[in-house]
């Protein structure tokens, strides 16, 4: 219980920081399809089809990066010129959030098909100068993440809580971590992805969504 308050704090104070846009779940066209079959079929005739699995175990590169800016508007007009360069550094865009309190706060994230390509691309020459005439004010928080758990199914436009911390050693916390999931389910709040930085797996990267915001700042 202590432990699983613990993570609890620590996900709770990252409450603030980022509110993700994410995409996914089912199509217009699936819906209707799977009404109209309900309409001809009966019960005992078409059982119920399996929840469709949408846990991802095997670990994926992730590049993050957090900053500030002076206009997200101008940001994102600079960001999206850069697709054809991210792509050929084997960067693949994945999800951009903004600050829940401060909207000028960014995050992006981005799956990396490469962890040194990665590096590169974020030391490249230009870089610099490039943040800057987007409007990016001082230095990024930047990570290159291996992430060994995802949930991918879509939860909707709902505040997301990123944050990462040390532990003494990852199998530990991540047994300890999985024995608090009902808790924080029972509390409002759901897990989204973790892994560990790609050099040092002591150092956590975690991902949660905020279902319920009274049951979680109350918990």
């Amino acid at each position: 219980m202590k432990q699983s308050r613990f993570f609890s704090r620590i996900l709770l104070a990252a409450l603030p920081l980022i509110l993700f846009s994410c995409g996914g779940g089912t199509s217009d066209k699936d819906e209707k399809a799977a009404s109209d079959t309900a309409a001809v079929a009966t019960p005992a005739e078409t059982p119920a089809p399996a929840a469709a699995n949408t846990i991802i175990t095997t670990p994926e590169t992730m590049l993050t990066i957090v900053f500030k800016v002076s206009s997200f508007q101008k940001w994102m007009a600079v960001h999206e010129k850069g697709d054809s360069m991210r792509k050929a550094d084997g960067l693949h865009d994945y999800v951009i959030g903004r600050g829940f309190k401060d909207s000028n706060m960014v995050l992006v994230a981005m799956k990396a098909d490469d962890a040194e390509k990665a590096k590169a691309h974020v030391k490249m020459p230009g870089m610099k100068k490039m943040m800057q005439t987007a409007g990016v004010m001082g230095n990024p928080d930047i990570s290159i993440v291996t992430m060994t758990w995802q949930d991918t199914v879509n939860v909707g436009n709902v505040i997301r809580s990123r944050t990462t911390f040390a532990v003494k050693n990852w199998s530990t916390w991540e047994s300890t971590f999985k024995e608090g999931k009902q808790e924080r389910l029972d509390n409002g709040i759901t897990d989204r992805a973790y892994g560990h930085d790609v050099m040092d797996s002591n150092k956590v990267s975690l991902v949660t969504a905020v279902m319920d915001t009274a049951k979680a700042f109350a918990y």
